[in-house]
C-alpha cells in the first residue's frame, strides 16, 4: 500500500519527479501512525515489565513462606528433601531465612555455593517509581547473579529473606518482552493500516484532489471549466473545498471582467482618438463661428464651445483614468489658500455667473501635500457641485460653494460645501467608483474616482461628510507628517 502511494505521488508530483522520491502525505501518516503506536506500546511495556518482575518475586517469596509454614509442622523443624529439591529446581530458590527480634533462623540452607554478585531487593520499601525503573532494567543487568529478596512475612516475624538466582527472572522477562514486542508490532501494523485507510479516504484523497485543482488553476486560471467542485462535507476539509470553489469562481469572474474591461478600454481608446480629432475640428469651427456678427450665432456659439469643451474633457478623463498608475505625488509644504483660488477659477470657468464660489481658507495655512494633486481634487469637487446645481435648475437662485479649512495637531481638513440638491441615495453607494452614475447627463462618472485616487496617493482621505436637500459636504483630510 505504501508502494502504491509512492507511485501516485510520483506520477502526480512534479517536484518529486524532478528531485527523486519524496514521501507523500499518506506514506508519512502511515509511518507516523506505526511510530506513535510503538511509542504507546513502549509506554505500556514499562509497567508491564515492572508487574512481571514483582509477580515473579512475590511467587518466590510465597514459596519460601510455604517452606517456613511447613517447617513449623515438620518433625525436628527440618524442611523435607523433596520440598528443598522443588524449591531449588523449579523456583531456583537458593536459601531461605526468617528473622524476628529473637534472632535470624535459616530455614533452607544454601544448596549451592553463592559465588557472584548479590543485589538486595527490599520489597517492603520499594515504591512505584523504583518498581517501574527496576522492571525493564533487569533485562540489561548482566552483572548481578543473585537477588536477596526481603519481604514482610505472613507468619509471626519481622522479615523473610530469600536468595534467588536472577537468571530465571531475566530469561522469563526476556521471553515476555519478545511476546509483547511481536504483539505490539502486529497491533501497530493492523491499527496503522486501518487508520491509514481511514486517513486516505477522509483526508489524503480530498487534500490531493484540492492540490491538483489548485495546481491546475495555477497553470491555467482562464479555463472556464470548474476545477474545484463544492461538497456537502461540513468539516474543515469540506469548508476548505467550498471556500476554494468560491474563490475560484470569484477569480474567474474577475478575469472575465478584466478581459472585458481590457477590450472596452482598447475600444474606448480608439474611439477617443477619433473623437478628439473630430472635436478639435469642431472647436476650430466654433472659434470661427464666435467671430460671426450674426446675433443668433453669437448667442449659440458660447454654448457650443462649452459643449465641445465638456466632450474633450470627458475624453481626457477617460484616457487619464485608463492609465495603469497615476503620477507619483511630490509632497511638501504648500499654501492651501492659493491652491484653492486656482481651483475655483478653473472649476467655475464654464458657469462663472451662475454659482458663487467663496474661498474661506486662511491665507497662511500650510498643508503637506502635492499642489497639483490637491488642485485636481478641488477642481473635480467644485465642478461636481456646479454641475449638480446646474442640472437641478437651482444654480440661478443664489447657489453657492464654500471652501474652508481647519487644522489640528494631526491633520489639515479642507471642506467643500454647496447648497445644492444633494446626492440621491442610489448614487451614494457607488459614489467613488469609476463610471458610476452621474447627476449630469453625459457625465463620465470619473471625477470623484480620480479625486480619491489622487488623495490616496498623498496618503490623505477623501470622504462624503453629509448630503441632503440642504446641500452636500466633502472633506479632504491631509495628515501632518
Amino acid at each position: 500500500m505504501v508502494f502504491l502511494s509512492w507511485l501516485q505521488n510520483y506520477h502526480h508530483g512534479k517536484t518529486s519527479a524532478r528531485k527523486g522520491w519524496v514521501p507523500g502525505l499518506s506514506s508519512r501518516l502511515f509511518l507516523m501512525t506505526i511510530l506513535f503506536i510503538l511509542i504507546a506500546e513502549a509506554m505500556i511495556f514499562i509497567p508491564s515489565a515492572a508487574n512481571y518482575r514483582r509477580a515473579f518475586l512475590d511467587r518466590r517469596v510465597d514459596m519460601a513462606q510455604t517452606a517456613v509454614i511447613a517447617l513449623e509442622a515438620a518433625p525436628q523443624r527440618r524442611v523435607s528433601d523433596s520440598l528443598s529439591l522443588q524449591l531449588l529446581e523449579n523456583d531456583r530458590i537458593i536459601a531461605v531465612a526468617a528473622g524476628s527480634q529473637r534472632g535470624r533462623e535459616i530455614i533452607l540452607s544454601p544448596s549451592m555455593q553463592i559465588d557472584g554478585d548479590v543485589r538486595l531487593v527490599d520489597l517492603r520499601e520499594e515504591n512505584m517509581f523504583e518498581r517501574l525503573i527496576r522492571g525493564p532494567a533487569t533485562l540489561f543487568d548482566t552483572k548481578t547473579d543473585f537477588l536477596r529478596v526481603v519481604q514482610t512475612p505472613r507468619f509471626e516475624g519481622d522479615f523473610i529473606e530469600v536468595v534467588l538466582d536472577i537468571k530465571p527472572l531475566r530469561d522469563g522477562l526476556l521471553t515476555y518482552s519478545a511476546r509483547l514486542a511481536w504483539l505490539s508490532l502486529f497491533v501497530s501494523a493492523f491499527v496503522g493500516i486501518l487508520i491509514y485507510i481511514a486517513l486516505v479516504f477522509l483526508v489524503v484523497r480530498p487534500i490531493r484532489r484540492i492540490t491538483r485543482s489548485i495546481e491546475g488553476f495555477r497553470d491555467d486560471p482562464r479555463d472556464m471549466q470548474p476545477r474545484i467542485l463544492p461538497t456537502t462535507r461540513s468539516d474543515e476539509i469540506g469548508r476548505a473545498e467550498n471556500t476554494l470553489s468560491d474563490m475560484e469562481s470569484t477569480v474567474k469572474a474577475a478575469f472575465r471582467e478584466r478581459e472585458r474591461l481590457a477590450q472596452l478600454g482598447e475600444a474606448i481608446a480608439k474611439i477617443n482618438h477619433d473623437l478628439r480629432n473630430s472635436l478639435s475640428a469642431a472647436q476650430i469651427v466654433s472659434e470661427g463661428l464666435a467671430m460671426s456678427e450674426d446675433p443668433r450665432v453669437q448667442r449659440a456659439a458660447p454654448r457650443l464651445e462649452r459643449a465641445i469643451e465638456r466632450a474633450i474633457k470627458l475624453a481626457e478623463d477617460t484616457l487619464k483614468f485608463g492609465r495603469s498608475e497615476p503620477p507619483e505625488p511630490v509632497i511638501g509644504p504648500n499654501e492651501v489658500h492659493d491652491i484653492v483660488e486656482e481651483a475655483i477659477s478653473e472649476g467655475v470657468i464654464l458657469n462663472p455667473d451662475l454659482v458663487t464660489c467663496t474661498n474661506r481658507v486662511p491665507e497662511n495655512l500650510i498643508a503637506i501635500c502635492d499642489p497639483d494633486h490637491l488642485h485636481r481634487i478641488l477642481v473635480n469637487l467644485i465642478r461636481n457641485g456646479v454641475q449638480a446645481m446646474e442640472t437641478d435648475g437651482s444654480a440661478a437662485a443664489g447657489s453657492a460653494i464654500i471652501i474652508s479649512a481647519e487644522e489640528t495637531s494631526e491633520a489639515v481638513t479642507v471642506r467643500v460645501e454647496d447648497n445644492g440638491p444633494g446626492i440621491p441615495e442610489k448614487i451614494r453607494t457607488k459614489l467613488f467608483q469609476p463610471f458610476s452614475p452621474s447627476l449630469k447627463n453625459g457625465g463620465s462618472g470619473l471625477g470623484l474616482a480620480i479625486a480619491r485616487e489622487l488623495a490616496v496617493g498623498m496618503k490623505a482621505r477623501l470622504e462624503l461628510v453629509r448630503t441632503g436637500p440642504e446641500g452636500t459636504e466633502f472633506a479632504l483630510v491631509l495628515p501632518r507628517r
